[in-house]
């Protein structure tokens, strides 16, 4: 029984050591995004992300994640896989970080991808909306009110719009 206890203790001393702080795994996801090891970067900030919800630097993990996703630096995923990727981790950082600095921007950049990449206006319009229901003083907000109004239209059908209205 004494034995058995020292190998218990043992092993969670060890396991304990070996893992990383939320910092580190940050710094490591940084350095490797620097490097273009970009699915070294994704581990290190999905791992922060798992051991560490609760942490401050989590919601920012998770903004890098899906802006890497957004840029489709991933190997072996079509854009469309990843900017699909890329709206869903932007919705996660609002619906589980919906007090952290990133939640206003996340939240509308999964309107903005969704709009303007993806052509889904009705997911792009419930993000919008839920955007301005919840940051209706952000510096966004205005770009989210523009982008409801223009939803689906093409740059021309745009700038042929605001030529008639300023006529």
């Amino acid at each position: 029984m004494k034995t058995f206890f020292i190998l218990i203790t043992s092993v969670l001393i060890i396991s304990g050591c070996s893992s990383k702080s939320d910092k580190e795994y940050l710094k490591n996801a940084e350095k490797d995004v620097k490097g273009n090891n970009i699915s070294e970067a994704i581990e290190s900030y999905q791992t922060l992300v798992d051991e560490y919800p609760d942490s401050k630097l989590a919601p920012d993990a998770l903004y890098e994640m899906a802006a890497l996703y957004q840029n489709n630096l991933i190997k072996n995923l079509s854009k469309n896989e990843s900017l699909q990727k890329s709206v869903e981790i932007y919705r996660s950082v609002y619906d589980k970080y919906p007090e952290s600095k990133k939640a206003p921007m996340a939240l509308f950049m999964s309107g903005f991808i969704l709009a303007n990449e993806l052509n889904n206006y009705g997911e792009a319009s419930k993000a919008y909306n839920l955007f301005l229901k919840k940051f209706p003083n952000h510096e966004l907000s205005t770009s989210a009110k523009e982008e409801l109004k223009h939803l689906g239209l093409s740059p021309e059908e745009i700038l042929k719009e605001k030529s008639a209205t300023n006529i």
